[in-house]
Parts: C-alpha cells; structure tokens; sequence
C-alpha cells in the first residue's frame, strides 16, 4: 500500500493516479479518518499518561482516603480509555481496509487511457511466417497428433481444462530447461545486458519451486484480494488458503519482515509453477483449446531490488524476454500498457504478445512489471543501506515480476508459426537439443 504520509502529503496525485487506473477509492474519507485516529491515539497517550501518573502517586498517598480516591480515578480513566481504544480500533480498521483500495501510482511516461485499447505498440520484432498453404490452428494440429485433448479433460474436470499429451509434454519440459539454465547462465545475461546497453549485471536467477497454495493476509499484502484481481484467485474455505495464480505470489512474502544487505541486492529468482485462475469476467472468450484455462504452467522471474535501479531492472527483464523470443524465432512485438489495463499494484507494465497465424494478430504471452515499493511495504520486505549510502538505515526494496514463459500459450505460438503442409511441428533450434527432436509429428 502507499505510504499515509504520501497519501496526506500528495491527495490529488493520488485521487489522479486513482482515476487513472479507473479505480474507485475515497481518498477524502481517508485522510478524514487519518486526521481522526491521530487525533484518537494524542486522547489515548494523554489518557496513558494520567495512568502513569495516578500509579505514581498511589506509592506516594499519605492514607487510605487519598490511595482510594486515586483508585477511583485510575478506574474512571481506565473506562474512558477503553472507550477510546475501541473507536480507535474502528478508524484504523475502516482506515486500513479504505488504503487496500489506493492504487499505486504509475510512473508519468505511463500512457493515460481507460482499458488495453489505449495500450501503444513500442515495437514489431521478427518475421511473420509465410506459408504456401492455408495455416492450421494450433487445436486442429495438436489433436490431429493427440497432444491436447481437451474432451476427456472436459469429462474430468470440466471446461477451460486440457490434457497435454505425448512429444507436447515433452516440449513444455524442453521450455522450461531452456529457461532454467538461461536465467542461471550469469554469462549469458551478461550478454543480454550489453546488447541492450544496459548496466552490468551482477547476479543471475535463483531457481524455485514455490508452495501453490498461500495464506490470505499473503495473497492480500501481494495485492490480489482487492479490484478485479479478486475474482480470479481460488479460495479454499475450509482450509483458509489461496491458490496462486502466479508463482511471485508465493514467493514475494517469502522474505516477509526481512532485512536485505543493499550489497546483496538485486535479489533474482525464477519459480516454476503450475497456476490456477477463475478466469472471471472472460465467459464466452478462448473457450475453446488451452489458451484461456484455469489451471497452466508458468515460468516466472521475479526481482528484489533498490528504487534506484528498478526502472533499470525492470528493463533487463524485458531485454530477457525479447532474447528469449528472438532465440525461439517468434515474431513478437513489445506494448507498453495504459493506466486503465495495469491494475491496481503496478506502477509500469510491458507485455510482449506473439503473432498467432490462424487468427492474424498477436496474443499476450508475456507481462513485464514494476511494482515499487507497494508490495514490500505490505510485507514488510526492506534493505539496509550500505555504510557509504547518503540513505536512511533502512528502506523499503522494490519489488518486479516478469513472465519468462507462460507454457501453454508458448505452445500454441510454436505450433502455429511452426507448422508444416503435412501437418507436424518444427522445432526452434534452442529446444531441439533438450527435445531430441528437429520436428514433432
């Protein structure tokens, strides 16, 4: 959440950034509520005080009658502040509850536009393919060679479910061991970081296989339980916990009230996951297949740092994706998305979204994001500044999360931009040697 001083101290920014990113907050209720729980806590203290002093004086009574009248008024105090601790307990879950609600702020160059038509388009990477017969989609190729198979998944478990089956399954393993021992190459994000003139990078990623269920008040500090995010997450009632829809849920409270070494920073994972989304608010759309589900596997990288080199972290991650895509061979391009599409944690987002042939446009398959310092302050995730550092002993870190390979929309791109007349898959040069295989089917 932001900081109540910065919300105290900068209310129409706030109010602006709220409107923005089209959500519904009531900052004035807010500092209303923040004037009235300081006002409540200098009653309490002097409330407190009073305490103090008729214990003090109790020691120092000269007879009964005095110690006794002092008793009378310690217990008057005592029932006047417990009267006060109740309404203070009232504004500040009214107060804390109303400061879930404030969005972060988005960076200024951050386009301002209501929803993802406002989204502009940075760039265009990589060639189109060019077949010399009708394109097939990636469904009818697939259950040609009995790779997905999304009726009996349907008979299972229901719709928006899919079995991936045979050389498939072995390609998402393939994905997801080149990206492993890309993200752990420090050599090889060297090489990233100097082709897009970026600073010189210092640490690779530390692979993770996080726990998929979490307790709330983790998946409600990474902010997922309030806005349209809500919707998505699977609640299990009976045992209190949130399945993750993504692998930085479980693994950003992983340092919850710890303190890094600035030194030790940026801190990088990459977790591998399987995730699970309710889809909400998508009824009628990619019903069909394995590209809108509730359950897929994702490869995710995730970053603790200082504010002074987030915006540059944040770029390297990106500068990681588009690598990644080139090495792969997949026409891509780079949106940089509008305050209306970024939800309510982020204070900048990239997406990359890859062409699909069948459909003639490019899909989302990547979200690059900058989440500053809202979800460390939630969390409680800090860093002690170096001896030689003009800051403050300790600081809040700078949280990023960025898609390295949403598994199953990566296949769906591979099939489709890779498909041959008679109906088999080539294969992208990096992923043969973990394959096997030149080509599929």
């Amino acid at each position: 959440m932001l900081d109540i001083k910065f919300i105290r101290e900068n209310s129409e920014i706030v109010k602006q950034a709220a409107k923005n990113k089209n959500i519904k907050v009531d900052v004035d209720r807010i500092l209303e509520l923040d004037k009235k729980r300081r006002d409540v806590l200098q009653v309490a203290d002097k409330l407190r005080g009073e305490q103090n002093k008729a214990s003090y004086e109790i020691s120092g009574a000269k007879n009964e009658e005095d110690k006794q009248s002092i008793i009378e008024k310690m217990q008057a105090v005592k029932e006047e502040l417990q009267g006060v601790d109740g309404t203070l307990d009232a504004v500040e879950e009214e107060l804390n509850n109303l400061l879930k609600l404030v969005p972060n702020i988005p960076f200024e160059e951050v386009p301002v536009g209501k929803d993802a038509t406002s989204n502009v388009v940075l760039r265009e990477v990589g060639e189109k393919p060019k077949f010399d017969f009708a394109p097939r989609d990636y469904l009818r190729i697939a259950e040609a060679h009995d790779w997905i198979d999304v009726k009996r998944a349907g008979k299972v478990s229901g719709t928006r479910f899919g079995y991936i089956k045979g050389d498939l399954a072995l390609l998402e393993f393939a994905i997801i061991r080149y990206a492993l021992d890309f993200l752990t190459n420090l050599m090889k994000l060297e090489e990233v970081a100097i082709s897009y003139k970026l600073k010189a990078i210092s640490s690779s990623f530390l692979p993770v296989i996080p726990p998929v269920l979490i307790k709330p008040e983790y998946m409600d500090a990474m902010g997922f339980l309030h806005g349209e995010a809500a919707d998505d997450v699977y609640y299990l009632e009976k045992d209190n916990l949130y399945l993750v829809g993504t692998s930085e849920q479980a693994i950003g409270p992983m340092h919850a009230g710890e303190v890094f070494r600035e030194e030790d920073l940026p801190k990088r994972y990459v977790g591998f996951s399987t995730c699970f989304r309710r889809e909400a608010g998508s009824y009628g759309k990619d019903t069909k297949g394995i590209l809108r589900v509730h359950q897929f596997d994702k490869v995710e990288m995730i970053s603790f740092t200082t504010p002074e080199n987030s915006r540059d972290e944040h770029k390297f991650l990106l500068a990681i994706n588009e690598t990644m895509m080139q090495e792969l061979g997949l026409p891509y391009r780079v949106v940089r998305i509008c305050t209306g599409d970024m939800g309510l944690a982020k204070a900048d987002m990239y997406d990359i979204e890859t062409w699909i042939p069948s459909e003639g446009r490019y899909r989302e398959t990547h979200s690059a994001s900058n989440i500053t310092d809202f979800q460390a302050r939630r969390l409680n995730i800090r860093y002690e500044a170096s001896k030689s550092s003009k800051l403050k002993a300790k600081n809040y870190v700078h949280m990023l999360n960025d898609t390295c390979f949403a598994i199953g929309r990566t296949l769906i791109a591979i099939i489709e931009n890779f498909q041959t007349k008679d109906g088999a898959v080539k294969i992208p040069k990096v992923l043969q040697e973990y394959l096997g295989k030149k080509k599929i089917g």
